[in-house]
C-alpha cells in the first residue's frame, strides 16, 4: 500500500450550517431519495477508526467500471479526510448507488493512477476538474497534462465489490 499523496489543500472540512448543507445529500440518501444523483454521486458507509460506529458520506463517483463493480472517488479535504482516514484503517465498506448497495473493498490509488484517473475525467467534467483543481490549491491550465500533475497529488480511492 502506497503512502497518500500530499495535497496543497489547507481548506477545512465545512463547520456550522455549512456542515449541516453539505450533510444534506446524507439525508436524501435516507429518506430513499437517492436515485436523484444518478450514478454521479454513492453513499459510503464506513467504520469509524476510534468508535467503531458507522459513518456515513455522499461523494463524487469520479470513475465507475460497471463490469468489475468498481466506483473511485477523490477525497476532495486530502489524506487528513475523515472518511479517507477511516477507510485507511478498515477498508471494508458498503457503497450505495440508487437504490443498490454493495459492500466494497477500498484500494488507494499511487500518484500515477491518480495521474490517469484525472485525465480522464477532466474531459468528461471539464468544470468540475477545474473547480477540484481551483479549491485544492493545484495549478491547471485545462491540458492534459496539467490534470495529470494535478491528480498525482489528490488521493484517490477505488471501491471494489
Amino acid at each position: 500500500m502506497s503512502n497518500p499523496p500530499r495535497t496543497p489543500n489547507r481548506t477545512r472540512p465545512p463547520a456550522g450550517w455549512r456542515r449541516s448543507v453539505a450533510r444534506l445529500p446524507v439525508h436524501l440518501y435516507r429518506l430513499g431519495l437517492g436515485p436523484v444523483f444518478g450514478g454521479r454521486m454513492l453513499l459510503l458507509t464506513h467504520t469509524g477508526r476510534v468508535s467503531g460506529r458507522p459513518r456515513q458520506v455522499v461523494i463524487e463517483v469520479v470513475a465507475h467500471d460497471a463490469v468489475r463493480r468498481a466506483w473511485t472517488v477523490a477525497s476532495g479535504y486530502g489524506p487528513q479526510s475523515q472518511w479517507y482516514r477511516n477507510l485507511r484503517h478498515t477498508p471494508r465498506a458498503t457503497v450505495q448507488v440508487g437504490r443498490h448497495r454493495h459492500e466494497v473493498s477500498a484500494t488507494f490509488l499511487d500518484a500515477e493512477e491518480g495521474a490517469d484517473v484525472m485525465a480522464e475525467y477532466a474531459p468528461r467534467h471539464p468544470r468540475a476538474a477545474r473547480a477540484l483543481c481551483r479549491y485544492l490549491g493545484l495549478p491547471s491550465d485545462g491540458t492534459p497534462e496539467s490534470y495529470r500533475a494535478a491528480g498525482r497529488q489528490i488521493p484517490f480511492v477505488r471501491l471494489t465489490g
